[in-house]
């Protein structure tokens, strides 16, 4: 902070020094800030299905335009931060099952772990599980009559067939950069393609990686 003078200064010099020093706090203030969002700024979350086990899959039509779908899902998560420096604190996770598009229900239990910190190259590991319609419980899924015939028809189709499964979750981090927060939320897409045997079981050993957008 430059040194105002004490005294014997005309009232136009101070107010001069006072314009100069503002105008340097602001130039440093932005190019910090510059720096903090384009150079420091971690490189996108990677996301990867690590396995996927899926049990009790039964699709039963109430009428012609409706029908109710009971299955267990347990998915693997795996979350990667590539950052050189960043670490990442996330401090929420909502997770999502789609089938072709129709939202089949959102995780029956919070994700495991749902709070933790990751450090910068650093993974982890996610675990989620969707679980509607136990045996003699109900509560399986209520969903439209096209699209129990989409599931219906890959699950009939000859020996082993391909569930397509979309899981959708979203995340806020914050992104630490020695004493900077950046608050994000972004969005990750899996797409799974699981076996289904005809006892509404399959398994997927490894998946693509996801898409992740902030």
């Amino acid at each position: 902070m430059p040194t105002m003078p004490a005294g014997g200064g005309s009232g136009d010099d101070n107010d001069k020094l006072w314009v100069a020093y503002f105008c340097v706090q602001f130039v440093v203030g932005g190019a910090f800030l510059l720096y903090a969002l384009f150079y420091t700024q971690p490189s996108l979350i990677r996301a990867t299905v690590d396995s996927a086990t899926l049990s009790r899959l039964t699709v039963v039509s109430n009428n012609a335009s409706a029908a109710t779908v009971s299955y267990n899902l347990a998915v693997s998560l795996k979350l990667y931060n590539p950052g050189n420096e960043a670490n990442i604190y996330y401090d929420a996770m909502d997770a999502l099952l789609r089938f072709r598009g129709a939202v089949i229900g959102p995780a029956a239990n919070d994700t495991s772990p749902s709070v933790f910190l990751q450090r910068s190259k650093a993974g982890r590991d996610v675990n989620l599980e969707f679980d509607y319609g136990r045996r003699g419980s109900g509560g399986g899924v209520s969903v439209d009559g096209d699209v129990a015939a989409e599931l219906e028809k890959e699950m009939r189709s000859v020996g082993t067939v391909t569930m397509e499964l979309e899981l959708d979750v979203l995340v806020q981090v914050r992104f630490a950069e020695g004493g900077w927060k950046l608050r994000e939320k972004p969005r990750i897409w899996c797409s799974m393609s699981i076996p289904v045997k005809a006892d509404g079981r399959g398994a997927l050993a490894s998946g693509d990686r996801c898409r992740v957008k902030n």
